[in-house]
């Protein structure tokens, strides 16, 4: 029997959630599972997760609820009002929010659980579906100092590297401000690769010299890897970072930040799911100003 204080409830078992949930229950940790979704049920049952019927089954009597959200619409669906995911949860319990969401709605989580005598943890993690099974992934946190000290064990269990930023929402506005430079690099990448194929350089070719260039951060090497076979399934697609990419906006708008670029490339993904390409990887930047350029498929 897993003792009390290692009771989880984990909260929307999709995509990300299902293997963080295999990664808390592999560390010892005593998992409960909940998501709307009846076959992502299914799934966790083949995976030895135990599911709840409810979200108020799976939070009873849990000291420790992980949400896994898509969105803000579904941050306040799942969290507030009377059937709420706070209302049911014991007060004192901890709760870690791990999904890209507005400081707004955030917030109002917040407000909500400290009514309850909740500990709320904003931990957004950073990384892809493709890299969660690893435990590579990384969180930014915020909220109560106590509460993220003493859940370190369970950060642990999912993440490599957990950044406490302070007590409020400011891990909302870190996960925001990374994702603001991926999706910037995503559209400067396309433009530099589509300037060399018109210049007459080979698409092998080109994807060396950045690799081997100055500018071969960690996020151009991620994305040359996937582009040499042209490989566009998606670990994040592009209506998932026009998504982001509003929020960015929202809160560059709150906060008094003109953000120029990343208004720009919120059209360009904007174009991409118009034309489409919703579901495809957001490095589809490339085939975007490839159409844009009149280039054909390069050959590999």
């Amino acid at each position: 029997m897993t003792e009390p204080s290692k009771q989880v409830a984990f909260i929307g078992i999709g995509k990300m959630g299902l293997p963080m949930s295999q990664l808390v229950a592999k560390a010892g940790f005593g998992v409960f599972a909940f998501d709307q979704s009846a076959a992502r049920l299914s799934e966790a049952r083949e995976h030895g997760i135990a599911v709840a019927t409810s979200p108020a089954e799976a939070v009873n009597g849990r000291a420790v609820v992980i949400t896994s959200l898509p969105d803000d619409a579904a941050l306040r669906a799942v969290m507030l009002g009377p059937t709420g995911l706070i209302g049911a949860m014991a007060p004192k319990a901890v709760l870690i929010e791990t999904s890209t969401v507005s400081a707004e709605a955030s917030a109002e989580v917040d407000a909500a659980a400290q009514a309850r005598g909740i500990a709320y943890l904003r931990a957004p993690v950073s990384g892809n579906a493709s890299i969660v099974h690893t435990g590579a992934l990384s969180c930014f946190v915020s909220g109560p100092r106590d509460a993220f000290e003493s859940a370190k064990p369970l950060f642990a269990s999912f993440t490599r590297a957990q950044t406490y930023l302070g007590a409020s929402e400011e891990a909302r506005y870190a996960k925001l401000a990374v994702n603001l430079m991926i999706a910037v690099s995503a559209a400067m990448m396309a433009e530099s690769l589509a300037l060399a194929r018109k210049g007459g350089i080979g698409w092998q070719d080109i994807l060396k010299v950045l690799d081997e260039s100055a500018v071969a951060s960690p996020m151009v090497k991620y994305k040359t890897a996937p582009l040499r076979s042209r490989d566009f399934v998606s670990s994040f697609s592009c209506k998932q970072m026009a998504k982001d990419l509003d929020l960015i906006l929202g809160a560059g708008h709150a906060v008094g930040v003109p953000l120029q670029l990343a208004a720009q490339v919120r059209e360009t993904y904007g174009a991409l799911v118009a034309q489409g390409d919703g579901e495809t990887d957001f490095i589809a930047t490339v085939k975007h100003l490839e159409r844009l350029s009149g280039l054909a498929e390069p050959k590999l």
